[in-house]
């Protein structure tokens, strides 16, 4: 098993972690059905300030898609979108590695390898291209990772962060 292992597209050896990648059925996360974690994402930046804009991002064609429309500043952002992100990653990380089997499993099958978003487009999801960046992703896999290999957490935290997520 290797010890370090990259990914950033979907076409990547490991691209089903890519946020971008579609699983082979919608995700059903929180009543939301999105084509990928990137979808679910980015329209959690908006669902408490405004909610239609949030249902456009989730309806959006393509990841990509989604993503340019999560960078819309004229777009007003939860004004919890700092501190709650990392969360909101969770939850799309969590539901659709558990969701899946063949994901589950693929995700398992890494070992305790490390796991990184490899690329200089982004120093706090990925590693910055140079290792320099906080890998947050990754970091929140290799969590995900661990508990589902050991589902011994309180299910109230997970509960906890859905109702932060959808009341703000």
């Amino acid at each position: 098993m290797t010890d370090r292992i990259e990914f950033y597209s979907p076409s990547d050896l490991y691209g089903e972690f890519s946020n971008f990648a579609y699983p082979m059925e919608p995700i059903l996360t929180m009543g939301y059905v999105v084509d990928t974690s990137e979808h679910f994402f980015q329209a959690m930046k908006f669902i408490t300030t405004d909610p239609a804009y949030a249902k456009q991002v989730l309806k959006a064609s393509g990841p990509g898609e989604a993503a340019r429309m999560g960078r819309d500043r004229s777009k007003p952002l939860r004004k919890d979108w700092e501190s709650i992100k990392d969360d909101v990653m969770r939850i799309a990380v969590f539901t659709k590695f558990t969701q899946f089997p063949y994901l589950k499993k693929r995700l398992l099958d890494t070992g305790d390898a490390l796991l990184v978003e490899h690329t200089d487009k982004d120093s706090y999801w990925a590693d910055g291209g140079d290792g320099s960046g906080k890998n947050m992703l990754g970091k929140i896999l290799m969590e995900i990772r661990g508990y589902i290999r050991n589902p011994s957490s309180d299910k109230r935290d997970h509960n906890r962060i859905m109702h932060r997520i959808e009341k703000g």
